[in-house]
């Protein structure tokens, strides 16, 4: 049994999700605040392409003042490209941005967007690198799952077993290393400052098996905790819904301090695709909503996770008798 079971005590639930502590050793140092490097870029590519709306300029007629492919000054707007200092220099020399403080200001998030997370060093997927980036300044999350538990939750156990089958495969160390990333994350949820998270799951995730009986009731067991906390909702869709909006999906929603725009994250075996226009995002907050209207109660939902955990542990006391 996990050390998180059974309590109401956050800290408690923060500290059963250190991977030291879970193995009796010495408490890792906590993670450095490093601010997320695709946010600052982000932020600082809102607040340009804003500015040059203001001045009526096109990305064509400001490629032509830099010397550069208006594709560069696109990819400083919409933050896949990190501006240089110079380039924040001379743009501020062409947005007639005069202010020494917000000239200082937009360096900072120049400097900040070309630094390293903490994710760095650990042997994650270079395609997930993007959404530990984001995740990390995040002020709340939004997302739904139709067949797996999503990451914030899920136990040691469980994510081993779905590492074990990634395709293409990876080796021991990186499931090691994605158990650690994963363990790290989750400590955000009850930190001081806990990041709001809001899940949707279709009941399907209850009912898929992960790593047999025992590893599902202490999954399930875990996630009923995991909704003590004031800052998570859990809700279920149950079967009887029917059919739902998002039966072939899943998605997740990352939230911002403005200006940055929210971005809506999917994941599959195409890839990882990040939907950042407005009438995109405004689609899956509505789809979002429409889910909500069909899910249980968050305590309706906690009841349901219960007892289908109840279930799992009855199953594996019942397959040790034999």
């Amino acid at each position: 049994m996990y050390p998180w079971h059974h309590t109401d005590d956050p800290d408690l639930w923060c500290r059963a999700n250190d991977p030291a502590w879970l193995k009796g050793g010495r408490k890792r140092p906590p993670v450095p605040e490093v601010r997320s490097p695709t946010l600052r870029r982000r932020e600082l590519g809102a607040f340009l392409r804003s500015r040059r709306l203001e001045l009526g300029l096109t990305v064509e007629q400001v490629a032509e003042r830099l010397l550069c492919s208006p594709s560069k000054v696109s990819r400083m707007e919409t933050g896949q490209r990190g501006a240089t200092q110079r380039d924040v220099r001379d743009l501020c020399d062409l947005y007639v941005i005069a202010s020494a403080g917000e000239r200082e200001r937009l360096m900072t998030l120049a400097k900040e967007g070309k630094q390293q997370g903490w994710w760095q060093s650990h042997d994650v997927p270079d395609e997930f690198r993007t959404y530990l980036d984001l995740e990390q300044d995040a002020i709340a999350l939004r997302t739904y799952q139709s067949t797996t538990v999503p990451g914030l939750l899920q136990t040691p156990e469980y994510v081993r077993e779905m590492s074990n089958v990634l395709v293409p495969e990876v080796s021991a160390e990186t499931v090691n290393d994605l158990v650690g990333v994963k363990l790290l994350r989750q400590g955000r949820l009850a930190s001081k400052s806990p990041l709001p998270l809001s899940v949707i799951l279709d009941e399907a995730v209850l009912h898929r098996v992960v790593g047999g009986p025992g590893v599902m009731g202490a999954q399930l067991e875990r996630m009923v905790e995991a909704t003590r906390i004031h800052s998570v909702t859990i809700e279920v869709i149950p079967y009887k819904a029917g059919a739902h909006p998002a039966m072939d999906s899943t998605f997740t929603i990352l939230d911002f301090t403005d200006p940055v725009p929210s971005v809506v994250y999917v994941e599959g075996l195409v890839g990882h695709i990040y939907l950042e226009r407005p009438q995109d995002v405004a689609r899956y907050e509505y789809v979002f909503d429409q889910l909500k209207s069909l899910a249980l109660s968050p305590q309706d939902s906690a009841e349901l996770i219960a007892k289908v955990g109840a279930d799992y542990r009855r199953a594996e006391a019942d397959a040790i008798v034999t």
